[in-house]
């Protein structure tokens, strides 16, 4: 099993990119494998560790078609939707909560004046 590559953080040669960087210039992996990795040192939990891909075996970004937008739509829309009330939120609803803040919270109605 051959090893990766290890770069210390910010120090990596030119030629290589994490999916964000590739992201940045429009670019994606494109199917071939980590080429190397960067690492951070931490003090608690050890290395953070960033996986990085060479550019000049990158591919471009496929184009978004009317179907992908129309799909990512409808994903969008039914993270707004309160599975209790049924009712769009008109947020994206929290998944820490599972819910919209009024079903989350009954007993705290907003006060009329």
């Amino acid at each position: 099993m051959a090893t990766l590559p290890t770069y210390r953080w910010r120090l990596a040669p030119d030629g290589y990119a994490t999916r964000r960087q590739l992201r940045a210039r429009g670019l994606r992996p494109g199917g071939q494998q980590v080429a190397a990795q960067l690492e951070r040192p931490r003090r608690r939990r050890g290395p953070l560790v960033a996986y990085l891909y060479r550019v000049d075996l990158a591919k471009p970004v496929r184009p978004m078609t009317p179907g992908r937008w129309a799909a990512l739509a409808k994903a969008n829309a039914a993270r707004r939707i309160c599975p209790t009330c049924r009712r769009d939120a008109g947020y994206v609803i929290p998944a820490h909560l599972g819910t919209c803040v009024p079903c989350a919270y009954p007993d705290h109605t907003p006060r009329s004046s």
